[in-house]
């Protein structure tokens, strides 16, 4: 497993992981209070929680192999707890990550 950190405006951090899964790797990027993930994740099952997610792809159909792919990529999924915090359909995974 990779983790590296993800430097967000205002001074705040985000840690990014990748964990290689034989062919795929699931990857995802959580802040203090929220999460933006591959499309591994069921953020539905998250908004159970009151946890903040949204589910990312590429712009361009590719599989999610990085962290950074997640920043570049859009949103594909948003649960209504994110929603509450302004995450949207086809926002960039980085805009909505400093929205969380």
């Amino acid at each position: 497993m990779n983790v590296e950190t993800i430097n967000l405006s205002g001074g705040r951090g985000a840690q990014g992981f990748t964990v290689e899964l034989g062919p795929v790797n699931l990857v995802f990027v959580k802040t203090d209070t929220g999460m933006i993930g591959c499309g591994a994740f069921n953020v539905m099952a998250l908004d159970k929680f009151e946890y903040p997610a949204a589910r990312i792809a590429s712009e361009d159909g590719s599989p999610i192999r990085c962290p950074d792919d997640l920043l570049e990529g859009v949103v594909i999924e948003v649960n209504k707890t994110a929603a509450g915090k302004g995450a949207a359909l086809e926002l960039k995974g980085r805009d909505v990550l400093e929205m969380l």
